[in-house]
C-alpha cells in the first residue's frame, strides 16, 4: 500500500500531545461493508452500507476500490455517466486511473493521486484504466468518497482539482509511530490541498504494528474511521476493527486508534481512511448519481440528462469497451 510515503517519518512535524482537558470521541457503531461490484465488474466495499445518512452527513456513499490484483485483460472502469449535485473524491492507493469529463477536466491519478470532482450543476464523467493497465494487468486499491454539497452550491459550475500525492501535507505523532497524509481540511493546523464547499477533513494514516494515536478532531465535525487495511482498535475501550469495517464516532475533542502488534503478512500495518466534515442538515433526495434535495430536483436533473444538458460526450474520449453501467 504505497500512497504517498517518505524514508524517515522522523524528519516530518509532529502532532502535538493532547491537552490534559481533550475528551477523546466515543465509538458508537462499528459496520461491515459488504462486497459488491461497481462499473464494468471491478470489485468494491461499500463502507457506508447500513449507517444512518445523519451520521454521515455532509457524505453521501464511499466505496473501497479493490484491493485487487489483475491478470492481463482484467482491468475494468466505469462507461460515461452523468453527476449533479456533489463531489466525487477519488483516492488512488495503489494502481493507476484514468478520468475525463465533459467540462473538459480529466487526467491521469496514480500512487496517492486524488481526483477531485464538483459535479455541482452537471457533467458527464468516465473513469477507466489506461490502456498499458488492461493489456499488463496488476494491482488496483483506491477510494471514492461522495461528498454533498448545501443547497447554495448544487447548481455551481463543475470543476475539476488534480491533486498529486506529494501535495498532501504529511506528519506523523510524537514517538513517530504513524504517517499521516492530510488530502483536505486541516490536522493540528497542517492543512491538505483539497478545496472544498464543505468543510471537510480527510486524511489517509498508515498506524505501524504496536502504535497508537491521539489524533485532534474539529469538535463541530463528524468523525468516520474506516479501516482500508489490517487489525486494531479505536476508542478508549478498544474496540477491535479490521479490513472493511467503519467506526463512527460521537462528541469530543479527538480520535484514538492503534495498531495491532501483529499483522497479517499481507498488510504490514493499519491503514486507515478518516472522515469528518460539518453537518450540512439539509434535506437529501438522491438517485443513482444525483444528489439533490427535492423529488422535483431529481426529476428536472434526469430530464436535463436526457435533453443533453448535462453535456456531451467530448471527441478524443478515452476508450470504452462497454459493461454494466454507472453505479445505479
Amino acid at each position: 500500500m504505497p500512497a504517498i510515503t517518505v524514508d524517515n517519518v522522523l524528519v516530518l512535524p509532529r502532532l502535538p500531545k493532547l491537552d490534559e482537558s481533550a475528551k477523546i470521541r466515543p465509538v458508537r457503531t462499528v459496520t461491515t461493508a459488504p462486497s459488491g461490484f461497481e462499473g464494468e465488474g471491478f470489485p468494491v466495499r461499500r463502507a457506508f452500507a447500513g449507517v444512518p445518512t445523519t451520521d454521515l452527513d455532509p457524505f453521501i456513499h464511499l466505496d473501497q476500490m479493490g484491493e485487487v490484483d489483475y491478470a492481463p485483460g482484467e482491468p475494468k472502469g466505469t462507461p460515461w455517466h452523468p453527476h449533479r449535485g456533489f463531489e466525487t473524491v477519488t483516492y488512488i492507493i495503489d494502481g493507476v486511473f484514468d478520468h475525463q469529463d465533459s467540462n473538459g477536466g480529466g487526467g491521469t491519478i496514480t500512487d496517492g493521486d486524488t481526483q477531485w470532482m464538483t459535479a455541482g450543476s452537471g457533467l458527464l464523467h468516465i473513469e477507466a484504466p489506461p490502456e498499458h493497465l488492461v493489456t499488463s494487468g496488476g494491482l488496483f486499491h483506491g477510494t471514492q468518497l461522495w461528498v454533498n454539497l448545501p443547497r447554495s452550491a448544487k447548481m455551481n459550475p463543475p470543476r475539476y482539482q488534480d491533486i498529486r500525492g506529494r501535495e498532501s501535507a504529511l506528519l506523523t505523532t510524537p514517538d513517530g509511530g504513524a504517517l499521516i497524509r492530510v488530502i483536505a481540511g486541516e490536522v493540528a493546523g497542517h492543512r491538505g490541498p483539497g478545496s472544498t464547499f464543505t468543510p471537510i477533513t480527510i486524511t489517509h494514516v498508515t498506524v505501524q504494528p504496536g502504535a497508537q494515536v491521539d489524533l485532534p478532531w474539529q469538535p463541530e465535525f463528524n468523525a468516520l474511521v474506516y479501516v482500508l487495511g489490517g487489525r486494531g482498535t479505536v476508542g478508549t475501550d478498544r474496540r477491535p476493527v479490521r479490513t472493511g469495517q467503519l467506526a463512527v464516532h460521537g462528541a469530543g475533542d479527538a480520535l484514538r486508534f492503534g495498531a495491532d502488534t501483529t499483522q497479517d503478512s499481507n498488510t504490514p500495518a493499519l491503514d486507515l481512511y478518516i472522515m469528518g466534515g460539518q453537518p450540512i442538515r439539509e434535506p437529501v433526495a438522491q438517485y443513482g448519481p444525483f444528489v439533490m434535495n427535492t423529488r422535483d430536483e431529481l426529476i428536472q436533473a434526469f430530464e436535463d440528462f436526457q435533453a443533453g444538458r448535462l453535456g456531451v460526450i467530448p471527441t478524443g474520449r478515452l476508450p470504452h469497451t462497454g459493461g454494466q453501467g454507472a453505479r445505479p
